[in-house]
């Protein structure tokens, strides 16, 4: 991870950096995974508003000045685990995988959620890539899935990592 700095969300720079990064891994991301015109409609405007929505409990990862990655973490968000925390996203760049900068971002939020015995994760069925990432940090599939609409329906996949 050398010259990479992990650190909570603050400027307005950061939150724009987020913004694109939420972009660009979408469209990296999920291309042959969710409907075409849904991913077209997410756009870098939409994912700059929404960082603007949404700048608590944020870390970034920066490059330089360069957002390169972001991990959204909290309370898990309904009652059906209760006492659980959740990682909500956490994206990097593709061109800065394989560095461990999902590693780096994922090691900070779960400090920042050591209150909580279980913390949750929600997956799109397919992202093989990163399933695989979530199992070598240990996660484990509980069996719940959630039927989701990105323009045509996907499943979602609800992995748990259990605090040490």
């Amino acid at each position: 991870m050398d010259g990479y700095v992990i650190k909570n969300m603050e400027s307005e720079d950061e939150i724009k950096g987020k913004g694109y990064v939420h972009y660009k891994s979408w469209h990296e991301t999920y291309t042959d995974l969710i409907d075409a015109e849904y991913l077209k409609r997410h756009t870098l405007e939409k994912c700059i508003a929404i960082a603007h929505k949404w700048p608590d409990n944020i870390i970034v990862a920066k490059d330089g000045e360069r957002i390169v990655g972001f991990v959204g973490y909290g309370a898990y968000r309904d009652d059906t685990l209760p006492a659980h925390g959740e990682i909500f996203a956490i994206y990097v760049l593709a061109e800065y995988h394989g560095r461990r900068i999902g590693y780096e971002l994922m090691n900070a939020a779960l400090e920042k959620l050591s209150a909580y015995k279980k913390i949750a994760v929600w997956v799109l069925k397919g992202n093989d890539k990163a399933i695989r990432f979530y199992e070598r940090y240990g996660f484990r599939f509980d069996g719940k899935e959630a039927e989701v609409m990105l323009g045509t329906p996907n499943t979602e996949l609800r992995m748990i990592y259990e605090m040490d």
